[in-house]
């Protein structure tokens, strides 16, 4: 069974940090490209980040404030989250795709995503 599951999430004041983590398991990264994608309340989804053996993914809107981890060890992934903004509050979710250097397009089948964290950043 595939599962994709967030944790990390938090409230935190602007300009404050955090760190998300995706634990996966019933598939492995040798064979997936993951990612963070997230969706505020009435917004559209944004994918935010993605991680491919040619280099990382980040959208404009975090460039230089996240960075995207892999532990294939353990089939874990990573974002820290720096200088956070109350724009960067939504839900975070995780999820297999492909990753580019220019774009992550997520998997159709949503077994493939997690159900994500929430992450509230005041101003």
């Amino acid at each position: 069974e595939v599962q994709l599951v967030e944790s990390g999430g938090g409230l935190v004041q602007a300009g404050g940090s955090l760190r998300l983590s995706c634990a996966a398991s019933g598939f492995s990264f040798d064979n997936y490209q993951i990612g963070w994608f997230r969706q505020a309340p009435g917004q559209e989804r944004e994918e935010v980040s993605c991680f491919s053996n040619s280099g990382a993914y980040y959208a404009d809107s975090v460039k230089g404030r996240f960075t995207i981890s892999i532990d294939n060890s353990n089939n874990t992934a990573y974002l820290q989250m720096n200088s956070l903004k109350p724009e960067d509050t939504a839900v975070y979710h995780c999820a297999a795709g492909h990753c580019s250097g220019r774009s992550f397009i997520l998997m159709y089948d949503r077994n493939y995503w997690g159900k994500g964290t929430l992450v509230t950043v005041s101003s």
